[in-house]
C-alpha cells in the first residue's frame, strides 16, 4: 500500500503543491462504473491524512470522450465486466494517456478482458 501511495503521490504532485483533483470515468458497456463508490473518497481521505497531500475531497465524474478529462491529472476506472469505447472515445483518451494523463483502472472482477480488447483501440 505504501508503495502505491508513493507512486499516486509522485503523480499528481510532483507538478504542483495546491490541491488536486481526481475524476472518476464513467464509461459504456454495461459494466458498472459506479463501483465501489467508497474506494476514492477513502485513497484521497488516507492520502490526505498520511501523506500531506491536497486531494480534493469531490471526485468528478468524466467520460471518455469528453474534453473534461483533461482537467484531470488522474482518472480511476472501475467496475466488473464489459467495457465499451467508440472510435471517439478511444482517440481523445489515446490524446489524454499520450498528453501525461494517468487512467488508474480497478478490476473489481471481470473487467480484465474487456478493457484490454478496449484498451488496444486507445493505441493503434
Amino acid at each position: 500500500m505504501k508503495q502505491a501511495v508513493s507512486i499516486l503521490l509522485f503523480c499528481l504532485f510532483g507538478l504542483s503543491m495546491s490541491g488536486q483533483e481526481i475524476a472518476l470515468l464513467k464509461y459504456q458497456g454495461g459494466g458498472d462504473w459506479y463501483a465501489n463508490p467508497t474506494a476514492l473518497p477513502n485513497l484521497i481521505k488516507f492520502c490526505n491524512q498520511n501523506i500531506n497531500t491536497a486531494i480534493k475531497v469531490k471526485v468528478e465524474t468524466v467520460t471518455p470522450e469528453s474534453i473534461a478529462i483533461f482537467q484531470y491529472p488522474f482518472i480511476h476506472m472501475t467496475g466488473h465486466g464489459n467495457v465499451f469505447f467508440s472510435n471517439e472515445e478511444a482517440e481523445n483518451l489515446r490524446t489524454y494517456l499520450l498528453g501525461g494523463g494517468f487512467l488508474h483502472i480497478d478490476d473489481n472482477y471481470g473487467m480484465n478482458d474487456f478493457i484490454r480488447t478496449e484498451l488496444k483501440k486507445s493505441v493503434s
